[in-house]
């Protein structure tokens, strides 16, 4: 073989595989982490929120178990829903009765643009939560300083492990806890953020509601793509 034949071949060869792995690289996996709770350093990524911020007295805690001998944890999500105010309260808000975890903003964005669905694997109570995605500010006015918030609802019936899956879709944009009546898609590779909430209201038909001590045990959350 010739030298510049040689030197075609090895060229051509070269591309070949150069292709190949581009093409591997842009396809992304049919799953992606977004939270694992597995271990104690994952409680640094979240904070705490509840009415007792603005007067009432409802509270919360987050904590990984500690199961030993080499097995992983999971999130506890707990604590105790009260429809009660502090008399001397700032605030004028009219019942209390909610609680959240939030994550802390991601380093600049997550792209979940290649996937179609967020799954959790939980371990409820009976109670519906409210599942919360947020998007960089693009709906609101420029001067508003607030993420955009998508929320859909979950329901995992009591004492089981069950993985829910909820459908990008589903989740419906809201302004500070309700529903904005106008047609608007999430930009999903301008995530900036999550959560997980629950209130003493409303939710899924037949969903255990009122004040009252509530328990979610989270395994991870994952976004999947399945189409």
């Amino acid at each position: 073989m010739s030298r510049f034949r040689s030197l075609w071949q090895a060229s051509l060869n070269a591309t070949k595989k150069a292709l190949t792995w581009d093409v591997e690289n842009w396809i992304p996996p049919t799953e992606r982490y977004i939270f694992n709770f597995n271990s104690k350093e994952e409680l640094k990524k979240w904070h705490l929120y509840s009415d007792s911020e603005y007067g009432g007295m409802s509270s919360a805690s987050l904590e990984i178990t500690d199961v030993g001998n080499g097995l992983s944890g999971t999130g506890i999500f707990s604590g105790n829903l009260s429809l009660d105010l502090h008399e001397d309260s700032r605030w004028n808000i009219s019942r209390g009765g909610f609680c959240g975890m939030r994550s802390k903003k991601f380093d600049g964005f997550i792209d979940l643009e290649p996937y179609d669905t967020i799954a959790l694997k939980v371990k409820g109570d009976g109670r519906s939560y409210i599942s919360t995605i947020y998007t960089e500010n693009w709906v609101n006015s420029p001067a508003q300083q607030e993420d955009n918030s998508w929320q859909a609802f979950v329901f995992v019936p009591k004492g089981n492990w069950y993985i829910t899956k909820i459908p990008l879709a589903r989740y419906l944009p809201t302004w500070r806890g309700n529903v904005i009546d106008a047609e608007i898609e999430m930009n999903p590779s301008r995530i900036v953020g999550m959560s997980l909430s629950v209130n003493s209201g409303g939710g899924f038909p037949g969903a255990m509601t009122g004040p009252g001590d509530f328990k979610l045990e989270i395994d991870w959350i994952k976004a999947l793509r399945t189409q």
